[in-house]
């Protein structure tokens, strides 16, 4: 129904508008009633998908990326569709407008996303509200420095975020690498993430007194060079974290099928054509380290068999975000339901 009702309707609009617009709609729905219709339709509930990871269980392997539930708007919403984890964010201390509109697009010929958002967000604090509220759903907490705020202090924005989420959500991601915010990618040089991720780890510690620290994983760039992740895995090792997301968006624009004009747009480009690239790095990571940290694959995920390949490759999760876009809720089960049938095979 997605595909062939909803989709076609949503892509009529502004790909922004769109998404406010769903947000909107899966919020009136659920207050009248629609939350078990779609927990019925979408969720399957099944030992053998739980995973524990880091010190959580999770209820299966498929989570919903960072960006799409900025604000922490609708995390048990979208619980009901059958995530097994749900990362809000990025978030950062102040709350800031990003880049000027329009800045999300759609490369419908290459089922892809471009996006130059440039971490919108109403601020941590005003995220941490709803989040008092109970959940029903593992939450990350994926969290960013302002624009405004030199390298040299980002340390400080990043502490800010922890501090404020550590009661609220069960796993935290240290975003450094969006294309969108000026200068950010910096930050994923050696001693730069090195200084960020112990100064995380001390707060870690404080904030967690006699009870247990919130695992720490770092998002990376798909564009990093082989060098460069030989870098990550020593980085991780060193620092103690707790796992690497792999990947969040390329700045790459090989091979794509969709007009020049759109394909020359600036911004961090997701879907498809990144598929083969974070495979790649997560395998990479995975072989190199010799699985030494639990990976969360992300990237170019369109179907059951893009998920199996994630895993194959060496991530322990996966999460969705254009391919969620592109096929609707249905996805998830259809790879839950994979993921069972593998195993099945497997046994």
């Amino acid at each position: 129904m997605y595909k062939f009702l909803v989709r076609p309707f949503l892509f009529l609009l502004d790909a922004e508008r769109a998404h406010h617009l769903t947000f909107s709609l899966v919020r009136f729905l659920s207050k009248i009633g629609f939350s078990g219709v779609f927990k019925s339709l979408y969720t399957i509930e099944d030992k053998r998908l739980e995973r524990e990871i880091f010190g959580l269980k999770f209820k299966n392997p498929v989570g919903l990326a960072a960006g799409f539930d900025k604000d922490a708007l609708l995390y048990n919403q979208f619980s009901n569709f059958g995530f097994g984890f749900v990362e809000i964010g990025t978030l950062t201390p102040k709350p800031q407008e990003g880049n000027p509109k329009r800045r999300l697009f759609r490369l419908k010929a290459d089922e892809a996303i471009i996006n130059r958002m440039g971490f919108n967000n109403k601020g941590v604090f005003d995220a941490v509200e709803r989040l008092k509220k109970e959940h029903h759903v593992l939450i990350g907490g994926n969290i960013g420095k302002n624009k405004v705020t030199s390298n040299d202090d980002a340390i400080k924005d990043y502490l800010i975020c922890f501090d404020a989420l550590f009661e609220h959500v069960d796993y935290f991601a240290i975003n450094v690498s969006s294309p969108n915010t000026p200068g950010l990618r910096e930050l994923q040089g050696k001693k730069p993430l090195m200084a960020l991720l112990r100064e995380l780890k001390k707060e870690n510690v404080k904030y967690a007194k006699d009870k247990k620290e919130k695992p720490i994983l770092l998002k990376i760039a798909p564009d990093l060079t082989d060098n460069q992740l030989l870098d990550i895995i020593q980085i991780v090792e060193s620092t103690k974290i707790d796992g690497v997301i792999a990947t969040n968006t390329t700045i790459e624009r090989k091979n794509l099928k969709s007009d020049l004009v759109q394909t020359e747009e600036k911004g961090g480009l997701s879907g498809k054509p990144l598929k083969d690239r974070s495979t790649y790095v997560i395998r990479f990571l995975a072989e190199r380290s010799n699985k030494a940290f639990p990976i969360i694959g992300v990237g170019g995920i369109h179907s059951p068999q893009d998920a199996l390949e994630k895993l194959e490759a060496g991530a322990d999760l996966i999460q969705l975000y254009t391919g969620f876009i592109y096929e609707g809720p249905s996805l998830i089960k259809r790879i839950n339901r994979a993921i069972l049938e593998n195993h099945e095979k497997q046994n």
